[in-house]
């Protein structure tokens, strides 16, 4: 079976509805990760979003966030959470939560509309499920976050997105030690395929 050679493969079950760009680049997103594993989702980010302006990237990260946001308040309510778990998944939703916030407030600060909230579907329904996929979905926000971030030309916004994915960086941290993965990536750095090999192998899986 084509999962078995996927580096996550719970990924390849993760629905995003929607036909805004930012969606489809998050399903992009999503592909890449199942395909090479979280960290070779910054380079495809980069490459996807290109040369775009600021408020296209901020509805990108807004679109991140609501994904997020629902995996945490919505899904994990379903799966029999306890003790700590429940706890941090309960604080995680509210902190995803402000986030969208802040970037919808960003959004049409900048006189932009927010991305329409697509729909969702998450492949878990066990506690361990999701956990499991927690810990991978917070990892590749942090590569999408590390990918889209460079590209804005804003400084203010640049340092806004940096204070999001230390945050997202937290919550993988906090869920690995849950799960029993190491806090921080081997070696010490996020390390990636190359946009070549990412795109070659995520095309079959972006619906």
């Amino acid at each position: 079976m084509i999962t078995d050679r996927l580096a996550n493969p719970e990924l390849v079950e993760c629905e995003v509805g929607g036909v805004t760009r930012a969606s489809f680049i998050l399903r992009g997103a999503l592909a890449a990760g199942a395909v090479y594993g979280t960290a070779a989702v910054a380079p495809f980010v980069s490459s996807a979003l290109g040369a775009t302006t600021d408020l296209d990237i901020l509805n990108f990260a807004l679109t991140l966030e609501y994904l997020e946001t629902d995996f945490y308040q919505v899904k994990a309510k379903t799966v029999g959470l306890t003790g700590v778990a429940a706890h941090d998944a309960a604080n995680f939703g509210m902190e995803e939560a402000a986030h969208v916030a802040a970037l919808t407030s960003a959004i049409r600060a900048a006189g932009g509309t927010p991305a329409p909230k697509p729909t969702f579907v998450f492949p878990v329904k066990t506690a361990t499920e999701f956990l499991g996929l927690a810990y991978t979905v917070e990892n590749l926000g942090v590569s999408a976050y590390n990918g889209a971030g460079p590209l804005l030309k804003s400084k203010a916004l640049l340092g806004a997105a940096g204070s999001i994915v230390q945050v997202e960086a937290r919550h993988a941290a906090a869920i690995g030690l849950l799960i029993g993965k190491s806090p921080t990536p081997s070696g010490g750095f996020d390390e990636a395929k190359t946009m070549t090999e990412v795109l070659a192998a995520a095309k079959p899986l972006i619906k």
